[in-house]
């Protein structure tokens, strides 16, 4: 059988719950590799046993790491229960993908500064974002002229992952950075209007709701993409934020030109950011809330990435020095 139909029922449940295309990119190519495991079979004759085949398939045939079987699972789950409409029940007897420790790579100071030397703007500005703020590089480039409060110091996350928003504090260092980009894109945004252009892409309902959002500078991208798109439908003009490719492909070329002798992706800053953090003393829980992780394990990895302290000679707090 082709699936046609359940592969149209699984893109309209992801869109309908305003999951990213990412997402959906990824839960088709799992239900995909599940269609070709299981031979086409009927959709309606799948059961719980096909999916514990599966998974064990991919542990013990395809060798995948716990995260991407987990993430096979995740896509499974959401396909039987939002398009078959069916509870998977127990998974069990399934055998599990083995879990590697994992330690994040950190950058030190002085290697983040070498990377930054090799960038041109606006990627040098995205990088300092990231570092200095502990972005995703989608946060980081959803990032909308109004999530900017430059009075209170602090930068808006909207629909970060998981859907939640937080707010973190912008770094002072670079506050002269970001007004005087801030000011830049004021003047491409007049160029924009002067051209007529049809306006930003906007999320969900957002431009039925409001018809004329998508032209108002509140609404334009703090990191916009160097040219308009045309859209073919409507043969429209907007302008869509800086492509992730573009800043990977930057951060690649800069840390290679810097020597730092280590492996770093866009996602290293945020590392980095956490373990300095941790580094300085501060609350893991604060931590925690500043990444924008549901759950403080995650945050706990970071503990790996910096050199423990300890103090082996016992002492009563009653004999600490008062300050």
């Amino acid at each position: 059988m082709s699936w046609q139909e359940e592969f149209a029922r699984l893109k309209n449940e992801i869109q309908v719950r305003h999951y990213s295309p990412k997402t959906l990119k990824t839960y088709m190519q799992w239900v995909r590799h599940y269609q070709t495991f299981t031979r086409s079979i009927d959709p309606k004759s799948l059961s719980t046993e096909h999916v514990k085949a599966f998974l064990t398939f991919l542990a013990v045939t395809k060798k995948v790491s716990a995260s991407t079987q987990n993430q096979a699972f995740n896509a499974l789950l959401f396909f039987y229960r939002h398009v078959l409409n069916q509870e998977f029940g127990k998974v069990d007897g399934v055998v599990r993908a083995k879990r590697r420790p994992y330690i994040p790579v950190v950058l030190s100071r002085d290697e983040i500064d070498k990377i930054l030397t090799h960038l041109e703007p606006p990627y040098d500005l995205v990088v300092k974002m990231l570092y200095g703020c502990g972005l995703r590089l989608f946060e980081c480039l959803r990032l909308r002229i109004q999530c900017m409060n430059f009075d209170a110091g602090i930068v808006t996350i909207h629909d970060g992952k998981g859907k939640k928003d937080r707010t973190v504090p912008l770094p002072e260092t670079i506050l002269p950075e970001l007004k005087a980009h801030f000011e830049s894109l004021k003047d491409l945004h007049q160029r924009d209007l002067n051209r007529n252009y049809a306006g930003v892409f906007l999320v969900n309902a957002l431009e039925k709701k409001y018809p004329n959002a998508a032209k108002h500078f509140v609404w334009q991208w703090f990191f916009p993409a160097k040219d308009l798109t045309r859209v073919p439908e409507t043969k429209e003009y907007r302008r869509y934020y800086l492509h992730e490719t573009q800043v990977q492909k930057a951060i690649k070329n800069a840390v290679e030109k810097s020597r730092i002798g280590k492996r770093a992706s866009a996602h290293t800053f945020r590392h980095s950011y956490a373990s300095h953090l941790l580094q300085a003393n501060y609350d893991i829980r604060t931590i925690q809330e500043m990444l924008g992780h549901s759950d403080v394990r995650t945050t706990m990895i970071y503990t790996h990435t910096v050199r423990s302290v300890t103090i082996k000679e016992a002492k009563s707090p009653l004999d600490f020095t008062a300050k």
